[in-house]
C-alpha cells in the first residue's frame, strides 16, 4: 500500500515508552541506525492500534468487525500495517538479527489474523447477496482498479485516505462476487443433493431411491462445475493475482473437499449399487456428464494441489465404464435365459422384442459408449453368420465395437424368437410371429441411432427376410382358399354341379381361414396393408370372374339356393377387417353377408 502520510498522536502506552531513558551520568549511548529509529517509532505507532483489534485479547475485538464498526479506524489499521511491513523489510536488510524484528513479527501475525477475520466476515455478511450465475459477467466488467489483488493492496502507497477507502470498498465488492468459501460450497453441495454416501448404504438402496439421488447429482454437477467452482476460480485469480501460491492455496482450501465429494459419488454408486437392467443408463448419464465437462474440470483443478480432484474424476470414469461393460454382459445373460416356450396370442410382437429393442435404441443415444467399448467387442461375435453381420461396414463404423455389440444382441434376440416360433401349433402364425417381430426390430433400428451403427444394407437384408416370412404366412394360411378358386374361366369346361361344389368348398375354406385369422395381429400398418393387398390380389380377381360366371345360374335354380355365400365385395370387406387382433370383423362380415343374400334372392 502506498504511504498515506498519516501521523497519529503517540500513545502514552506505546511500545517505545517501555524503554528507560539514559542516565545523565551514563556514557553517551551508541547512535541508532536510521532503520532502528524508524522501527522503534513504527512499533510505538502500531502496537496500540493492532493490539486493540487482537481477536485473542478481548471479547470486544473477537465479536466486533473493524471495517463495519469504524471505517476511519479501519483505514488507519491498514496504513499502520503497511508501515510496519515496510519498516520490517528495511531493518531486515540492515540487521536481520535485531530484536525489534521479533517484536514487529509478533505484531504482524496479530494484524494478519485480524485481516483474515475481517475478510471472512465480509464474505459471510454478503452471502445473501451473492449471485453465482453472474460472477464471470461481473469479473469481465471489473475496472483495472478493482482487479488489484490483496497483496497489491499492501504494496501500494498513496497520500490520500480516499484511496484506502476505495480499496476496502473494492474488497467488499469482490466478496459480493465470490461464490462461496469452503463451508458455503459444502453447504451448497449438500443442498443440491450431493452427499458423501457410504458404500453399505448404497448397496442397500432400492434402485428407485438411488435413481433420485443420481438425478440430483446430474442436476447439481451443471451448477457446481459451471457456476460454483468456476466462480471461485475467477475470484481467486483476481483477488490473489500477484501471488500464485496464495491463489492456489486459497482455491484448494475452498473447493477441494467439495469437489472430492462431488466426483467420488459416481465411483461409489458404480461400485456398490444393485444390479438392474436400467442401471446402465444412469451409469452412462454420469459418465457423459463428466466427459462433457472434462475440459472445464481439467482447467478448474489444474493446480498441483488440486490434481487429486482430477484423479478422482478419472477414477469415476474408469469405474463407470467397468460397470457399463458388466451391465452389458449381464443383459446378454438375461436375454439368454429368456424362456423359449412363451409365445404371444395372435402372433404379435413379443415383450422380449419390445424390451430388447428399447434397451438397444436407448444405448444408441450415448456417444460415450464408443469409448467405453473401444477395446471390448462381444466375446462370442464369431458365432454370428456372415449373412447377419456386415463386417465391412462394422469395421469401418465410427464405433466398430459398439456396432458389434448391437448386432450381437439382435442376433441373440432373433435366435430366441426363432425358438419361440416353433411352439405355435398353427404354422402360419409361426411365420407371422417372426415377420412381426423382425419388422419391429427393423422399425426400431430405422427410427433410432442404431441405423448408423448397423447400416442400410443390414436393414435391407432384414427387410427381405420379413417379406419371406410374410409370403410363407400367406402360402400356409391362405393357400388352400386361393388354390380352390377356379382360374381362367374362359378356358374351362364346368357344369353347374361342379360350380356348386366349388362354391361350397370356397365357402367352407374361407370361413375356416377367416375365423382363424380373426385373432391374428399385425401391429405394423405397412406390413398389415402389404399382406392384405397381396392376399386380395391373389384371391379376388379369380373369385370375381368365377362369381360373375355362375351367380345368375346359381340364383335361378332352387336346388343351388344359398350356394353363393359371398360376393367379391364381401370377401374384400372381410379381408380389410383382419389383422387387428380382435373379433371386430364379425359384425362387418355378418352385415355384408346379409346384404349379399338379399341381393342374391332378388
Amino acid at each position: 500500500m502506498k504511504k498515506f502520510g498519516f501521523s497519529p498522536k503517540r500513545s502514552s502506552s506505546s511500545f517505545i515508552a517501555h524503554y528507560p531513558s539514559p542516565s545523565r551520568f551514563a556514557l553517551p549511548a551508541p547512535t541508532r541506525s536510521l532503520s532502528d529509529s524508524v522501527m522503534v517509532q513504527t512499533l510505538g505507532l502500531a502496537e496500540p492500534v493492532i493490539v486493540k483489534w487482537d481477536p485473542e485479547s478481548s471479547t470486544y475485538a473477537k465479536v466486533t468487525s473493524l471495517f463495519y464498526e469504524n471505517r476511519t479506524e479501519a483505514f488507519e489499521f491498514i496504513k499502520i500495517v503497511n508501515k510496519l511491513h515496510k519498516a520490517m523489510h528495511s531493518l531486515a536488510a540492515e540487521n536481520s538479527n535485531s530484536e525489534l524484528l521479533i517484536r514487529a513479527q509478533h505484531l504482524m501475525q496479530i494484524a494478519m489474523k485480524r485481516l483474515e477475520k475481517e475478510f471472512y466476515q465480509i464474505l459471510s455478511l454478503n452471502r445473501a447477496q451473492l449471485d453465482p450465475e453472474s460472477v464471470s459477467t461481473r469479473s469481465s466488467r471489473t475496472s483495472p482498479r478493482s482487479s488489484l489483488s490483496l497483496t497489491e493492496l499492501f504494496d501500494e502507497s498513496d497520500d490520500e485516505v480516499r484511496v484506502a477507502g476505495e480499496l476496502i470498498t473494492e474488497v467488499e465488492d469482490a466478496a459480493e462476487g465470490v461464490m462461496k468459501d469452503l463451508k458455503t460450497i459444502a453447504d451448497c453441495i449438500y443442498k443440491l443433493g450431493i452427499q458423501k454416501l457410504k458404500p453399505t448404504h448404497v448397496h442397500k438402496m432400492d434402485f428407485e431411491v438411488l435413481d433420485v439421488k443420481i438425478q440430483s447429482w446430474l442436476d447439481a454437477l451443471k451448477i457446481v462445475v459451471k457456476t460454483l467452482f468456476h466462480g471461485e476460480r475467477v475470484l481467486c485469480d483476481q483477488v490473489f493475482a500477484s501471488s500464485d501460491s496464495i491463489r492456489e492455496a486459497c482455491y484448494t482450501d475452498i473447493t477441494k473437499e467439495g469437489a472430492l465429494i462431488l466426483f467420488g459419488f459416481p465411483e461409489i454408486v458404480a461400485k456398490n449399487s444393485k444390479k438392474a437392467p436400467e442401471r446402465i443408463f444412469r451409469m452412462l448419464d454420469m459418465y457423459t456428464a463428466i466427459a462433457d465437462r472434462w475440459p472445464d474440470i481439467v482447467f478448474l483443478f489444474s493446480f498441483q494441489s488440486t490434481s487429486v480432484v482430477v484423479n478422482q474424476a478419472v477414477n469415476a470414469l474408469v469405474k463407470l465404464g467397468e460397470t457399463v461393460r458388466l451391465d452389458l454382459t449381464e443383459y446378454e445373460a438375461l436375454l439368454n435365459k429368456e424362456s423359449l416356450k412363451t409365445t404371444v396370442a395372435g402372433a404379435g410382437v413379443h415383450k422380449v422384442t419390445f424390451d430388447t429393442m428399447n434397451y438397444l435404441s436407448l444405448l444408441g443415444n450415448y456417444g460415450v459408449l464408443a469409448d467405453i467399448l473401444l477395446d471390448n467387442p462381444p466375446p462370442e461375435k464369431v458365432q454370428m453368420p456372415e449373412t447377419f453381420i456386415d463386417r465391412s461396414f462394422t469395421e469401418d463404423s465410427p464405433a466398430p465395437a459398439l456396432s458389434l455389440w448391437v448386432t450381437w444382441f439382435i442376433f441373440v434376440l432373433v435366435c430366441k424368437l426363432d425358438a419361440k416360433a416353433k411352439h405355435y401349433k398353427d404354422v402360419s402364425q409361426a411365420y407371422l410371429f417372426l415377420a412381426n417381430n423382425l419388422q419391429h426390430i427393423i422399425s426400431t433400428v430405422r427410427s433410432s441411432n442404431l441405423r448408423y451403427l448397423l447400416g442400410d444394407d443390414w436393414i435391407n437384408k432384414r427387410k427381405s427376410e420379413v417379406q419371406k416370412f410374410a409370403a410363407n404366412y400367406e402360402r400356409v394360411a391362405w393357400g388352400q382358399v386361393i388354390d380352390t378358386v377356379p382360374k381362367n374361366m374362359s378356358a374351362m369346361t364346368m357344369t353347374a354341379e361342379n360350380a356348386r361344389d366349388c362354391f361350397k368348398k370356397i365357402n367352407t375354406l374361407f370361413d375356416e381361414t377367416h375365423r382363424r385369422q380373426l385373432a391374428v395381429e399385425i401391429p405394423n400398418s405397412k406390413l398389415r396393408d402389404e399382406i392384405k393387398v397381396s392376399v386380395a390380389r391373389k384371391l379376388l380377381p379369380a373369385y370375381t370372374e368365377f362369381y360373375n360366371a355362375w351367380r345368375v345360374e346359381m340364383g335361378k335354380n332352387r336346388k343351388y339356393a344359398g350356394v353363393v355365400k359371398y360376393a367379391p365385395e364381401d370377401i374384400g370387406n372381410a379381408l380389410s377387417d383382419l389383422f387387428f387382433g380382435s373379433g371386430s370383423a364379425s359384425a362387418s362380415m355378418s352385415s355384408s353377408l346379409s346384404e349379399s343374400r338379399t341381393s342374391l334372392s332378388r
